[in-house]
């Protein structure tokens, strides 16, 4: 499926790659940095809390923030009630969401230990009462899509857990299946498992149907896990024969991979005399120029300012320039982080995004000290 736009259910997608919902990341700041800068098919926000939604949560409310430039955007839940994962649901339709997620893949402790996130497949048949609450809740314009992982262990995924549960799934009309290329015991470690992967498609093509990126054509199964390079996307859909590409750890140092995966895709689907020029692709190409990633970092400082407050932003920017400066200068950005992680107030970090600018965009540079 290279260069193919994604169709789930009845919303079709102007790209096949989307920007996973990581916690921590994915607020409405990232969601549109990563967007503006081009290939985003759809991108989803970070887990979401149904209980904290129906209660108004300040902390779920800003997680949940979308605008008319963010779309089309996935709202994703967690939890283990298929009452309260209903009423969330209908939350999120009221609010914005253009595709809701059920989250069947979270490995970390404090989701699983109430029986949410990737616990659930190790009680399909609590999975599938959610996935059908949820979908009858939500209008028939609203897909309903779920992101799980390879199972629990290594049994799990040695019994096809996953590929059976996601049969199941899409025959009580979930419209889109992710699957990680890992178990949950492995949490981010080891290799993705392609192969794994492949299996859940073809699994689900058996059962419903091949996925033909048209209405009524089947039911997509995404890959996730490792994609870090444009080729990484590449390879995934030619290895396990996904219809589409989730993105999540390889945005952090390069929003714009999936311009680049796109063009990648066109690229090589054009090679193969099967794809002419896609508007998308006229976009720039290439890794944008030095001045240009500090520019970016910048956006999205300034967007956590408007969004979340100055508090917030200071912490995550903070965080996170460690993760944003990789590829600015090929990593020999040392000063530049650190004089972000230092920074004291919004000024500070433009000022050290400013020095960078001025003296630091050359690897032949003299080291100098940011200004305080």
């Amino acid at each position: 499926m290279l260069a193919t736009p994604l169709q789930i259910g009845p919303v079709r997608l102007r790209t096949n790659l989307l920007l996973a919902p990581i916690a921590g990341w994915c607020d409405l700041a990232w969601r549109m940095t990563c967007r503006e800068l081009g290939g985003v098919g759809l991108a989803c926000t970070d887990l979401l809390s149904p209980r904290g939604l129906l209660c108004g949560s300040e902390a779920s409310l800003d997680l949940a923030r979308t605008n008319e430039f963010d779309r089309p955007v996935g709202m994703q839940l967690y939890g283990s009630d298929p009452a309260l994962l209903a009423d969330g649901a209908r939350w999120c339709a009221d609010h914005g969401a253009t595709v809701v997620d059920l989250n069947m893949g979270c490995p970390v402790d404090k989701v699983c230990k109430k029986d949410g996130g990737s616990k659930l497949m190790c009680d399909p048949e609590r999975a599938v009462r959610i996935a059908e609450a949820v979908r009858a809740a939500l209008p028939d314009t609203i897909p309903l899509t779920a992101k799980m992982r390879l199972g629990w262990t290594e049994v799990d995924y040695e019994r096809g857990v996953a590929c059976s549960l996601a049969v199941r799934l899409a025959r009580v009309g979930v419209a889109m299946i992710t699957v990680h290329g890992r178990t949950t015991e492995q949490m981010f470690k080891g290799e993705c498992r392609r192969e794994g992967i492949r299996r859940v498609v073809e699994a689900v093509a058996e059962a419903t149907g091949r996925y033909t990126g048209v209405p009524g054509g089947g039911i997509p199964v995404v890959g996730n896990g490792d994609v870090r390079t444009p080729d990484d996307a590449v390879s995934m859909l030619r290895e396990t024969g996904c219809a589409g590409v989730m993105i999540g750890r390889g945005a952090f140092a390069m929003p714009w991979v999936f311009r680049l995966a796109w063009q990648e895709q066109c690229r090589v689907a054009r090679a193969q005399a099967r794809l002419t020029l896609d508007p998308l692709e006229e976009q720039e190409s290439g890794e944008p120029a030095e001045a240009d990633k500090v520019d970016i970092v910048r956006r999205y400082f300034e967007r956590m300012r408007e969004f979340r407050g100055d508090h917030y932003a200071m912490h995550k920017i903070r965080q996170k320039i460690a993760w944003l400066g990789k590829t600015i200068n090929g990593s020999h950005c040392r000063e530049l982080k650190d004089g972000v992680r230092l920074a004291a107030t919004p000024d500070d970090v433009h000022r050290a995004l400013d020095h960078w600018l001025a003296v630091g965009t050359t690897r032949e540079r003299a080291v100098s000290p940011v200004p305080g």
